[in-house]
């Protein structure tokens, strides 16, 4: 009696594995985006009143920063879970922690009702949105690539990367319609009192519909053919995160600093610049005085391009290779930070001001694009499939303390220094180019290795010039 044929395991259709990657990084990059843009535009003043506007922005910003501090520990976690128990579960629980914590945050009672709990509770919050988003990249990032075909890895990379520039839009979009709504009488420069009061609070109590539609399409994925794979040849670790340190160390390394102008580059063009161009010319530190809805529509036409030219990234990193392109790209992005003191400041009243502004905008965004495309191919492939979640996780998420968790303070600090200048600000994004362009020359390109590496005894895995 013949023996039956094993029934092959299911595989994800490429319109699943985009859609998941994609809608469950768009919900996440929301979730963190109005979190961002209430830290400059209410948190000040409802969370961290003081007598002096800059102490208390860079109090926001503070509490910003620290769930930078908790995405390590996300990483850590949610990596360890995705190398031992796969991919799909992990992104369920990611996604659904960062969306609970949001959904929390519009019903948190201010400073004037509790008191010191208000912004107790607020850093609890953000270091629950921290953690969850230490998991949701790389198990993203993962099920894109592992799913994709060997010479298509950085286009399917480049999905959960569109996330970014989606969840900005529908963030500050929104944001914009309230605002708009709820006018301020006098002056458009500041908010009013039902924004305050209650308006803020509608993005984020707004994400709960976008978790559910995010954890219905993930909750439909099968794991990818190469973790299946890796379990099969008993590839899979106990402890991932020692096999990580133990072997792949270096990589992670690399990793970290060839993310880090990527995240300077995002934090200052997004935060940073909206609370520089928003600020009053007669304020503490001076800034451009363009209303916040002026602003916000300028960012949104600038992040379409950011969505375009991440597009674009992927086949060019197909065609040319990975490290290639961010070699030349990282090098403009250096060249953009030495031209802050020249193209972002003031020039003229009006239209004059807000022109140059735009023209900044779309650059930095552009090349942001160019740059964070093909980080949803390069970080996973430096490391083989028993560990690519956490070392891929690490690597991103220790970059966002060293990049995003400090570069809005900096950036503030930098500027109130230069007494509303803005050329500090744009050296430290170029001193911070110069460091990634050290980690892409000491790292190999990663385009042609063996994806379906299952441990670091593949040589084929491990692209890092260890040698």
């Amino acid at each position: 009696m013949a023996a039956a044929t094993p029934t092959p395991a299911p595989l994800n259709s490429p319109a699943g594995v985009i859609t998941a990657s994609l809608v469950g990084t768009t919900i996440e990059f929301y979730d963190f985006y109005v979190y961002a843009t209430a830290a400059v535009l209410v948190f000040p003043t409802l969370f961290f009143p003081s007598e002096n506007d800059t102490t208390a922005l860079l109090a926001s910003f503070a509490v910003f920063g620290a769930a930078m501090g908790a995405r390590p520990i996300g990483a850590i976690v949610f990596g360890h879970l995705g190398d031992k128990r796969g991919r799909k579960t992990t992104l369920v629980i990611s996604l659904l922690t960062m969306g609970v914590a949001t959904f929390l945050i519009g019903l948190l009672p201010t400073y004037a009702s509790i008191g010191i709990v208000a912004p107790a509770l607020l850093l609890l919050l953000r270091l629950a949105q921290g953690f969850a988003l230490g998991g949701e990249w790389s198990g993203a990032a993962l099920v894109a690539t592992e799913n994709a075909p060997a010479n298509k890895r950085a286009l399917y990379g480049t999905f959960p990367q569109l996330g970014a520039p989606i969840g900005f839009i529908i963030a500050n979009g929104l944001f914009l319609i309230i605002n708009a709504a709820l006018p301020h009488p006098d002056d458009p420069l500041l908010k009013s009192e039902a924004f305050l009061n209650w308006g803020w609070r509608i993005p984020f109590l707004f994400s709960a519909i976008m978790v559910i539609i995010g954890l219905w399409v993930r909750l439909k994925l099968v794991e990818s053919e190469a973790f299946v794979t890796a379990e099969k040849k008993g590839a899979i670790r106990k402890l991932p995160l020692s096999e990580t340190l133990r072997h792949h160390w270096r990589a992670v390394i690399l990793g970290t600093f060839i993310m880090l102008a990527t995240y300077v580059l995002f934090y200052l063009m997004t935060s940073f610049t909206l609370t520089f161009g928003t600020a009053a010319p007669d304020a503490d530190v001076p800034g451009l005085g363009i209303p916040y809805i002026r602003f916000v529509l300028l960012q949104i036409v600038a992040v379409v391009f950011f969505g375009i030219f991440t597009a674009v990234s992927g086949p060019l990193a197909d065609r040319f290779g990975r490290r290639s392109l961010l070699l030349v790209v990282t090098g403009l992005i250096i060249v953009f930070g030495l031209s802050f003191g020249v193209l972002l400041t003031p020039h003229g009243e009006g239209a004059a001001t807000t022109g140059y502004v735009l023209g900044f905008l779309i650059v930095g965004f552009s090349l942001m694009g160019f740059t964070f495309g093909p980080m949803g191919a390069f970080l996973p492939e430096l490391f083989p499939t028993n560990v690519r979640y956490t070392g891929s996780a690490i690597a991103y998420n220790v970059s966002s303390i060293l990049g995003a968790a400090l570069a809005p303070i900096i950036a503030v600090a930098l500027w109130a220094k230069a007494d509303g200048a803005t050329w500090l600000v744009g050296l430290y994004l170029a001193g911070s180019g110069v460091l990634t362009l050290i980690a892409l020359i000491l790292t190999r390109e990663t385009k042609g290795i063996d994806y379906s590496a299952a441990s670091h005894r593949d040589a084929a895995a491990i692209p890092v010039a260890a040698k």
